[in-house]
């Protein structure tokens, strides 16, 4: 929990230089090591112990040593220092996406604006509308920014979710009195947020595993606790709900806690016509009451004359009916991955080299990867200007003839500028190997004006892929007004790939839209969006919306072998503008 820690004080502390207008190369350094601790997969202060912080990228000596402070005395003089200089409430203003840091030392100078609270109490009062700088468009803005900001407080994303499940799980499953143990609820249907983490086991020694449980160091407080269930609130006010059941029940218990609602009162349904009963103790003849099945999963669905429905499936979105037809897609696989089609580097606004993003993927198994560093609009994030481009071109090239296993493709993120055009003109576009397009700007024009955008970027020959195309970060941001509809038919009809964004933050497109893809043709492609090497590792995220969108492996073109691919992005399409 010591990497979780540290990751929320070197947030906290770069938002705090960022009201203070202190250096933006400073500022981007506690940034990077944030993302850095939130991705690594080593208790930090085991790292620290072995004397090898040095070894972790974005590590210098000075951060080294912050690093080394907080673990020997569990505070840092330098944040207390800095959080004394600015009012702790107006350092929270900045979680709000409309709320930047000249607008939150603003609001705190003019309207003594130093909480969420106080800042919906200020817009409802339409006093900061008259503000310098601001106005009615900004109220309204501030306005969807707070009420995204508590949606988001009351649900947790599947990419913050996992890891603590995984860990506490990690923690029980070392115990000899657990016998079988798995996560549940949305959380393992790997829906986009959850409510709560439940965990499900199977022991005949309840107690000693619940007092285990609701023993775990990162327990802040326990809401309840017997010995079939307790329930406890976690760092981060996460709560973890765990139940244990008999060895002879887990496999029903396992299938009702995963849930969803709606797809268990179907089960329950086409077992009555079976003459069967089922709850989260097992399958139960009507007539006898006998206990017919229930210690694995496979059973319930079996008994039912029905395939295994995998979790991500479970929506009752079409899953029985298919399933009783025998008709449930084979859904996509981590393992069907052969590269990620999405990475930026130091080139731009990245952490890592080219050559360390390679070896990362390389040792991940891919037979390649695409770098598509920024383009030169998008000078936030250091896009590369033609010269940068070409010189990039020739580094992927050497890089090519001396590392082995893995293959580079040299690529581009353009940018979607807000009169539709590209960022780079076609002669330059037709030179790489994979054009990812996006809209990084004019995020709030007209529904028409945004989609033609996206549809323009789709009528080049030259792009590829659209990128994150709702433009949504969940909790922050709402997605673009766009005709996602349009969008999906126009993608067909050019052989455009639309992206699964990876990021846990964004899931662009979200499983509903993949579907949807899906059914008019549209093949889909699965990026990282990773800007260090430790964001590769969030495939899964995005592996996981692909599934709960009925997507196979066909559906998914960095599924393709290095040749296919190739192929697949030269023949793209012909087409006719519309």
């Amino acid at each position: 929990m010591k990497n979780s820690e540290l990751a929320h004080i070197f947030s906290q502390i770069a938002k705090i230089l960022k009201i203070k207008g202190e250096n933006p190369f400073k500022i981007r350094a506690y940034e990077n090591i944030v993302s850095v601790l939130n991705g690594l997969p080593t208790d930090i202060e085991t790292v620290y112990r072995k004397g090898e912080l040095n070894h972790i990228p974005g590590v210098g000596k000075a951060i080294a040593k912050k690093i080394e402070e907080y673990l020997t005395t569990n505070k840092l003089e330098y944040y207390e220092r800095l959080n004394e200089s600015v009012p702790f409430g107006v350092v929270g203003l900045l979680d709000i996406l409309e709320i930047g840091p000249k607008t939150a030392g603003l609001l705190y100078e003019k309207l003594g604006v130093d909480s969420i609270e106080k800042l919906e109490k200020a817009v409802n009062e339409h006093r900061i509308k008259d503000l310098p700088g601001m106005g009615e468009k900004s109220e309204e803005n501030i306005l969807r920014g707070i009420k995204a900001y508590k949606k988001r407080h009351e649900r947790i994303l599947l990419g913050n979710a996992l890891p603590v499940a995984s860990n506490v799980i990690e923690h029980l499953d070392g115990m000899k009195e657990v016998q079988k143990i798995s996560i549940a609820g949305s959380l393992r249907r790997r829906a986009e947020t959850i409510g709560d983490i439940d965990i499900l086991v199977a022991s005949n020694h309840p107690d000693v595993i619940m007092k285990e449980f609701t023993s775990l160091p990162q327990v802040d407080e326990i809401l309840s606790e017997g010995l079939t269930k307790s329930s406890v609130i976690i760092k981060d006010n996460i709560q973890i709900d765990l139940r244990i059941v008999d060895f002879s029940s887990f496999g029903a218990a396992l299938q009702y806690f995963t849930g969803s609602q709606n797809h268990n009162i179907r089960i329950r349904g086409l077992a009555q016509k079976h003459g069967l009963k089922i709850n989260e103790y097992g399958v139960y003849d009507t007539e006898s009451e006998e206990k017919i099945a229930g210690e694995q999963e496979v059973e319930i669905y079996k008994i039912l004359n029905l395939p295994y429905i995998p979790p991500e499936l479970r929506e009752d979105r079409g899953e029985i009916e298919s399933g009783l037809k025998n008709t449930l897609p084979s859904i996509l696989e981590l393992s069907d991955l052969k590269g990620d089609l999405h990475l930026h580097t130091n080139w731009s606004d990245g952490k890592n080299s080219i050559l360390e993003m390679a070896i990362e993927a390389r040792e991940i198994g891919y037979q390649y990867i695409a770098i598509t560093d920024h383009s030169q609009s998008l000078g936030i994030a250091a896009g590369l200007t033609v010269e940068k481009l070409y010189e990039q071109v020739k580094e992927i090239k050497q890089l090519n003839s001396e590392i082995k296993d893995i293959t580079i493709l040299h690529g581009i993120e353009v940018d979607i500028k807000s009169d539709g055009s590209l960022d780079f003109p076609d002669e330059i576009l037709s030179e790489l190997d994979i054009v990812i397009a996006a809209i990084h700007s004019g995020l709030k024009q007209e529904r028409e004006q945004l989609t033609q955008r996206i549809i323009s970027a789709m009528q080049n020959r030259y792009v590829h892929i659209i990128a994150h195309t709702t433009g949504r970060i969940i909790g922050y941001r709402e997605p673009y007004q766009i005709d996602i509809n349009r969008v999906i038919k126009i993608a067909a009809e050019t052989g455009t790939a639309l992206e699964i964004n990876s990021c846990p933050e964004r899931l662009d497109l979200n499983d509903v839209y993949c579907r949807t893809a899906k059914e008019k043709g549209v093949q889909m492609a699965i990026g990282t969006d990773a800007h260090n090497t430790n964001g590769l590792k969030s495939i899964n995220y995005g592996v996981s919306v692909a599934r709960r969108g009925w997507l196979e492996k066909e559906d998914i073109i960095n599924t393709l072998s290095l040749n296919e691919l190739l192929q697949r992005l030269k023949n793209k399409k012909k087409f006719s503008k519309l």
